[in-house]
Order: C-alpha cells, then structure tokens, then sequence
C-alpha cells in the first residue's frame, strides 16, 4: 500500500517518517519531491572494478548549472535527508527530468526500511544537459512493510554528499 502525499505529511509530523528539510510545496499526490544537492562524484579511473575501492572526486555543482554531456554519469546527492523506521521509502525520476533525457536513480530504487540519510541519484545523461543544485529531480514515495521489520545497519548509513560505491566491502575473490 502506498501513501498519499496527505499521510506523507501526517508521518512526517508523527516523526515515522524523516525528511530534512521539509518543504509542504514539494508534496505530490502520492510522493514527495526531492532536490539536487550541491555536489557530485565522478569516478576518476577508466575502469570500474567491484573488487577494489575506486577513486573518486567530489565537486560543486556551479550555480549557473552543470553541463552533462551525453553518456556522462555522476553520482549526485538529494539536498534533503529522508528515511524511515517504520515504512518503506522507494525513489523515482521526475517524470519532467526524465522526459529530457536524464536516467536518475534507475537501479537501487528501493530504500532499506532504517536508512537514514542523503539519497545518493545516479545520474545517466542521454542527451547533453544542465543540472542545477536545488532543481526538483526526484521523488520518493512511502509504502507499508508487510512482516517483521528489521532495520538497516549497512555501510551507506547516514550518508551525507553523494557516496561512491562501498560493494568492494562485500566482494570476495
């Protein structure tokens, strides 16, 4: 069952659910809209490798925006801190973004019941385009667990900025 953009309020309210800061504009019907924040990744090696740490660089995002050219990807981050206890948050494009052809968040779109923290947006361009810290990107919407919930403890706990890859911790040659 997924809340309506009224409960989502009501939970934030009740302290079930995490968004900081709140904004009342940025409910939807069935969501809450999610900005860019002020940083990026990029990773600085030619060759990704599961395996090991890889290298990466964070920068600011310019104010007068960010070019992205077609088939570059970034990892950003969401201005706002969200998680929840009690229910389970799951992230989307806006719709808007994407129809420009921007890929936000395609894959690890399912948010670990516990997580608290910045959402890390993987950020495909399609096409060349500019990205401004603040702009709407995203949206995450709230459905109801079904069974005994255990919490998230894991490794992207309380990220703050966008966070690199961490799987090299779970990797075993």
């Amino acid at each position: 069952m997924i809340l309506t953009g009224e409960e989502i309020k009501k939970q934030v309210r009740k302290g079930n659910i995490i968004i900081k800061p709140f904004n009342h504009k940025n409910i939807t019907t069935n969501s809450y809209d999610l900005t860019l924040g002020s940083e990026y990744l990029t990773y600085i090696n030619k060759i990704l490798d599961p395996a090991i740490e890889n290298k990466y660089k964070i920068k600011k995002i310019p104010k007068k925006g960010l070019l992205l050219k077609k088939g570059d990807f970034i990892l950003g981050h969401s201005k706002e801190i969200v998680g929840s206890k009690k229910l389970v948050p799951l992230i989307h494009a806006k719709s808007g973004i994407a129809r420009l052809g921007l890929f936000v968040h395609i894959t690890a779109d399912l948010i670990d019941l516990g997580s608290i923290g910045n959402v890390t947006f993987q950020l495909y361009a399609t096409k060349n385009i500019k990205l401004y810290p603040g702009m709407l990107i995203g949206q995450i919407s709230f459905w109801v667990p079904k069974g005994k919930i255990v919490l998230y403890h894991g490794k992207y706990q309380n990220s703050i900025g966008p966070k690199p890859s961490q799987v090299h911790k779970d990797f075993k040659i």
